[in-house]
């Protein structure tokens, strides 16, 4: 650990640059130095006024990320592909020597968890407490005895942006966790499954393993969870610079509220799929068995599922298509496989829109906005959940300032952010 006045003295100073530059990709002397810069001081000045601690503390980062391939693969064991970005939380931490967590998040309540109760508070649900609860109650299963401690955290993870804004938070839960009670013994898929255990059982959302694992490994991954309690990971050495296309999130514009269940249905419908066959998952199925067995999975399950299903196949092999296209370094293969995907997205998954409000297709919207002012060039795909959420697009360089002023002069000021590939995940900035 390092105290508090040596780190802001550190981060005046430049000696903290070389490691700022590997943790964000950035170059010595940019302009994006100095405001990772300002950004780390002010958290360090967050917790000193929050806590009244001069003591000794540790700064932590811990990345949102962006689904590039596999969309809804992975709750049926398949393969995606992803990778984290530029946009973080980042923190200043220091343990307490008692047995309540106190995060201040900035721009939210102070959260305070006490931790000699870990089991799962129905209060909580859908609050950042639980998250913090459920990453203590994780730790503890896997025999690790963790603490109080205090942290101060500020965001620029884009919430509602499909960046994943809550795997970010338990990634950076777990990393803090890990260091200072678990000698650093968790690797970074521990802490990924730390984090889905923490948002399946405790904030009761029924996701998938890819954000967390994303937003944990950092840089490019590809995941296969064929094997689900032993996902295999592999980091994909690919420079997106080198395409000469820049990555795009779109913010949609849709509202979340009460799409819980439309979320949940496609798990369940590719399940019900799996089950007709004695499977759990459809990647136990045997595709052409499946392919066979339409017309009585028709009559028994409706046709949404066994259109859900059949991007499921089309969609597990193409995630690894397109890593292989990566690791080659053919981005075209690989544009075209985007392209493929949004497609099959939106017309065999069909997690555009829902039949709630059928009037309101902000997704359908902006595809066909971001495909009309594309052509044939770069490409652009449902991204993450979908129904209310972001797009993905990737867009040449030399036409990106008209692609985000047109997006935007439709669908609102700030709702087209070009990101780029975060090549670190949860870490330990300063020690």
């Amino acid at each position: 650990m390092i105290l508090l006045n040596q780190a802001e003295l550190s981060l005046r100073t430049g000696a903290a640059d070389t490691v700022i530059c590997e943790v964000y990709g950035c170059n010595s002397g940019s302009e994006q130095l100095d405001g990772y810069r300002s950004r780390l001081l002010h958290v360090i000045d967050g917790f000193r006024t929050t806590f009244g601690r001069k003591d000794e503390v540790e700064l932590f980062s811990a990345p949102g990320r962006t689904e590039l391939g596999g969309n809804h693969t992975d709750h049926q064991h398949g393969n995606v592909l992803a990778a984290s970005v530029n946009l973080d939380i980042v923190s200043c931490a220091a343990p307490n020597d008692g047995m309540t967590v106190r995060i201040q998040s900035e721009g939210y309540p102070l959260d305070e968890i006490d931790l000699t109760d870990l089991t799962p508070h129905p209060d909580e649900t859908n609050r950042t407490a639980a998250l913090i609860r459920g990453v203590a109650a994780a730790a503890h299963k896997r025999g690790f005895e963790v603490r109080g401690f205090d942290a101060y955290m500020t965001s620029n993870v884009l919430s509602g942006s499909g960046l994943s804004s809550s795997a970010a938070y338990e990634t950076m839960v777990g990393v803090i966790m890990n260091r200072f009670f678990c000698d650093s013994r968790l690797t970074a898929i521990d802490i990924a499954e730390i984090g889905q255990y923490a948002e399946n059982i405790y904030f009761g959302k029924p996701c998938g393993l890819m954000d967390q694992m994303a937003s944990s490994v950092g840089g490019i991954i590809s995941i296969d969870f064929q094997n689900e309690a032993e996902p295999s990971v592999r980091r994909i050495s690919y420079d997106m610079r080198a395409s000469e296309h820049s990555l795009c999130i779109i913010d949609t514009g849709g509202d979340h509220a009460e799409l819980t269940g439309e979320y949940a249905a496609i798990p369940r419908e590719m399940g019900e799929v799996a089950a007709a066959f004695g499977k759990t998952v459809l990647r136990e199925v045997d595709e052409a068995e499946f392919l066979r067995s339409i017309p009585s999975l028709r009559r028994q399950l409706g046709d949404r599922a066994v259109l859900r299903a059949m991007h499921f196949f089309a969609e597990n092999r193409r995630a690894v298509e397109e890593k292989e296209a990566l690791q080659k370094g053919n981005f075209e293969r690989f544009r075209q496989l985007v392209r493929r995907s949004g497609r099959s997205s939106a017309m065999y998954l069909q997690n555009v829109y829902t039949g709630v409000n059928p009037e309101k297709q902000d997704m359908s919207i902006a595809l066909a906005l971001a495909e009309n002012i594309l052509g044939d060039r770069g490409a652009v795909r449902v991204h993450g959940g979908g129904f209310a959420g972001t797009i993905q697009a990737f867009v040449p360089n030399d036409l990106l300032p008209y692609f985000k002023a047109t997006i935007e002069s439709v669908l609102g000021k700030d709702m087209c952010h070009v990101l780029t590939i975060h090549p670190a995940g949860g870490v330990v900035l300063m020690s």
